[in-house]
Order: C-alpha cells, then structure tokens, then sequence
C-alpha cells in the first residue's frame, strides 16, 4: 500500500498539511492525538513543532529529538478510514 508520507508542512494551531504516496492530501489535528508529554514535550513550542520533516526512509513525520507519528494513523486521520483501510 502507499501511504508513506512524502511531503509535509507544519500549519497553524499544531496542524499538519500531508500528501502521501499514493497523492492523497489532507490536514490533521494533532491536538486530538497528542498530548504533548514525554518524547512529544517539546512540540508544544510552536517553534519546535514547525521543524517537523518527513523521513523519507521510513515514510513518516518526525521532529528533532525523536518524535515521530506512524503513517498509517496519519492516513486514517486525513481519509477518515479506519486503520485496518478495508
């Protein structure tokens, strides 16, 4: 399946703008998914959360400092599917 993340930029109020693999696009609110503790502490710093990138090997969004979101959850949150995309 591709829905690696390819692209990503960091919008206002902890949103992210996506485009996978297979040329889905979307926005996502990360604030229904995170809740800015441990690895994901420093996110809550606007300044750090825009310096999200895609990581191209794995396919998925990460931040300096180790955070990273799994694709597939991004997918189902932009498509509205639920993670088992029957």
């Amino acid at each position: 399946m591709l829905r690696d993340v390819q692209e990503v930029r960091p919008l206002e109020h902890y949103q992210l703008w996506l485009r996978f693999e297979d040329g889905v696009t979307g926005t996502v609110d990360l604030r229904q998914y995170l809740k800015f503790q441990g690895v994901f502490a420093p996110l809550r710093d606007v300044k750090e959360f825009a310096k999200v990138t895609v990581n191209h090997e794995l396919g998925v969004v990460s931040w300096p400092g180790g955070a990273d979101l799994d694709a597939d959850v991004l997918y189902a949150a932009v498509t509205g599917r639920d993670l088992n995309f029957h």
